[in-house]
């Protein structure tokens, strides 16, 4: 199959998830296929819903723009334009997928197949509706794929290359057991903003959009703020306002009263506005419903610290702090050349 071929293949994918990419679900008859695939996936996103009380309605529309917006044949042009596909022998590589938000293995598996690649999923029990179904979709607008694309909730065998994504628990793990094959390991990171002081009301609005989306579950969502001293917190909690009917929503809301609990018996230091806590501290990784934050002097010695911490840093937020700076509302938005951890896929797998 040729790489036009497969480029085509996933923009008609692109296509029929353009029908899921509002709130309101509507048929349209000049998408391929559209009869026989529209109602079942619409079938598959309730059962998402019903299956993990994380994946609501909301994010998982949210999440589908995302793909809807990079499966484009303009976009994944540019994407594999950078690359040489010609000599590519096909092999076998294995996916252990995340399922902290929807469809969050999907770049993996759409850069194996986009090279020339079988694909072997082993998804995590928390998002296993949406994409097997999608992948039935891909197989039945370009025939070509079928076979090339396995689902398994067994031991995985018979691979050559493996990309892994869990906790920084399950990578020691991950990094022992496939320490023969080719691999991409990924961990447990956490994104950051750094805040000058100066932001709009606009900037501070699109950072809740970092802080909020997907209740916080991504790596990519900011976890933690670096703030100058003598921060005025009062702009920032106007601005995270517009997300208050997130604490109508019950998962969250458990959350919320029991970290705020610990908080408060633990007698910690802590800002809240009633869907929010701010607590200081030095760590990274904060609970839902929380957000850290930690005041520094010098911008460039920020900037250093942060260098040393990139293995535990997925983006960084700010404007015109650093050179590889994410602006304000755009972490959820990447596109298919943003690699996660930095590490190029497609590189990887064409080296294979």
């Amino acid at each position: 199959m040729e790489l036009q071929q497969r480029i085509n293949a996933f923009a008609k994918l692109g296509a029929f998830i353009s029908l899921f990419t509002s709130e309101e679900l509507n048929k349209q008859d000049n998408i391929p296929h559209n009869d026989l695939f529209f109602d079942g996936f619409k079938h598959q996103m309730k059962l998402a819903k019903e299956h993990n009380g994380w994946f609501t309605q909301a994010n998982i529309v949210f999440a589908l723009n995302g793909w809807c917006l990079s499966l484009t044949e303009s976009q994944l042009t540019k994407w594999t334009s950078s690359y040489k596909f010609n000599n590519t022998t096909s092999q076998n590589v294995a996916i252990i997928m995340a399922g902290n938000i929807p469809l969050v293995g999907f770049h993996d598996f759409i850069s194996v197949l986009i090279s020339g690649h079988s694909v072997l999923v082993k998804q995590s029990s928390n998002d296993k509706h949406l994409l097997p179904f999608l992948a039935k979709y891909l197989e039945h607008v370009e025939p070509e794929f079928k076979g090339k694309i396995t689902f398994t909730q067994e031991k995985m065998e018979n691979f050559d290359a493996v990309i892994a994504t869990g906790s920084s628990n399950t990578a020691r793990y991950f990094e022992y057991y496939f320490k023969d094959k080719p691999s991409i390991i990924r961990k447990n990171r956490n994104s950051v903003a750094v805040l000058s002081g100066n932001e709009s009301h606009e900037q501070l609005e699109n950072l809740s959009e970092d802080i909020f989306r997907y209740y916080g579950l991504g790596c990519k969502n900011v976890s933690k703020l670096f703030l100058p001293k003598d921060y005025n917190f009062d702009a920032f909690f106007n601005a995270m306002y517009k997300w208050n009917p997130i604490i109508n929503e019950s998962k969250y809301a458990n959350n919320y009263d029991y970290n705020k609990a610990v908080y408060i018996m633990s007698e910690f230091n802590m800002l809240e506005n009633g869907f929010l806590m701010i607590k200081e501290d030095k760590s990274f990784a904060s609970p839902i419903a929380t957000v850290f934050y930690e005041y520094y002097e010098n911008p460039k010695a920020l900037e250093s610290i942060l260098k040393n911490e990139a293995e535990n840093i997925q983006c960084i937020v700010s404007k015109g702090f650093t050179a590889n700076e994410i602006d304000f509302g755009n972490t959820q938005k990447p596109k298919l050349w943003d690699y996660a951890d930095n590490v190029d896929t497609i590189d990887f797998l064409l080296k294979l």
